[in-house]
């Protein structure tokens, strides 16, 4: 099974070079059945990432392009009356897949944002009164703008919750970016891949990840964890008991994608702050914490 991993991680490094990390976080994030906020600024790769990413498992993906103008309908679908049998038929929206991109999701306005949140947390849309149950697997992957950028809404708490991790891109390493610049644009290769997965064996995967082995210290790190945010002056509030469950989904899939049947230490540090970074903020000004200061706050949890 490790095989097949490293082989979707080479694939989608021949289009998005130099973040085979990133690349395993996003599977982290899928095969622990969450959904994924890209944060970076345009033109890093987060789009032809997440379109690459559906190529590789063989799942149906379909693309939402937020404006401030969009509305629910537009995510969920609408009934349109039909003349001809004098009935409302319903056409489904492009929320009906496997993987959905919610493209620079903060430039919607939160009204259109808040459609998402059953979809995401329920597996379902309820529209007119009727609900309807969603694709499996179902994996949102939403790219965002830095929030200093014009026409950008910011995504309330209960949003960002829904996401499972939150990363960042980032800029190439310099040798990375020379091998880009040499190649040229690299979003059409991804056409010719052949897909190394299909639905089926996608969900079996999901399944096995849920049958990890997280022992009873690992959980009451993550427990030390949690108070800890809850107790410290240094955040605003602390982290939820869903967000705890969240650390050991995360770690589960990590340990998996590295062939382990079992739970180490490292895979919790390695999730820690993709999970738990966006749903925090420092007691001082309500901002955000950078990912080293997060770190360096949370070295004070003992690890078992």
């Amino acid at each position: 099974m490790n095989s097949i991993f490293e082989k979707i991680i080479s694939q989608v490094g021949q289009v998005i070079y130099g973040k085979d990390e990133e690349i395993k976080l996003c599977l982290t994030c899928l095969f622990a059945r969450g959904h994924l906020l890209i944060e970076d600024i345009p033109g890093i790769g987060k789009t032809t990432l997440a379109k690459t990413l559906s190529r590789c498992l063989g799942l149906n993906f379909r693309r939402i392009q937020c404006t401030n103008d969009m509305l629910p309908g537009d995510i969920l679908g609408i009934s349109v009356f039909d003349q001809q049998n004098g009935s409302f038929t319903f056409h489904p929206g492009p929320v009906f897949t496997n993987i959905l991109l919610s493209d620079e999701i903060n430039r919607s306005t939160p009204k259109t944002q808040s459609a998402l949140l059953e979809a995401m947390e329920e597996q379902q849309v309820t529209v007119e009164g009727y609900s309807r149950i969603l694709d499996k697997p179902f994996f949102v992957i939403a790219t965002q703008n830095p929030l200093e950028q014009a026409g950008t809404f910011p995504l309330p708490e209960s949003q960002l919750d829904r996401f499972l991790m939150r990363i960042s891109i980032g800029y190439p390493d310099r040798k990375a970016e020379m091998s880009l610049l040499k190649t040229g644009d690299t979003s059409r290769a991804a056409d010719s891949f052949e897909p190394l997965m299909d639905t089926e064996r996608v969900l079996r995967i999901q399944e096995m990840v849920d049958s990890v082995f997280i022992s009873d210290a690992l959980i009451e790190y993550v427990q030390d964890i949690l108070v800890f945010t809850r107790r410290s002056p240094s955040f605003y509030t602390g982290l939820s008991p869903r967000a705890g469950l969240s650390i050991i989904r995360a770690a589960k899939a990590w340990a998996f994608i590295h062939g382990r049947d079992y739970g180490l230490p490292e895979d919790i540090k390695k999730v820690i702050i993709p999970v738990a970074a966006h749903r925090l903020r420092a007691s001082s000004g309500y901002k955000e914490l950078s990912a080293a200061e997060l770190w360096e706050l949370l070295k004070e949890v003992h690890v078992p």
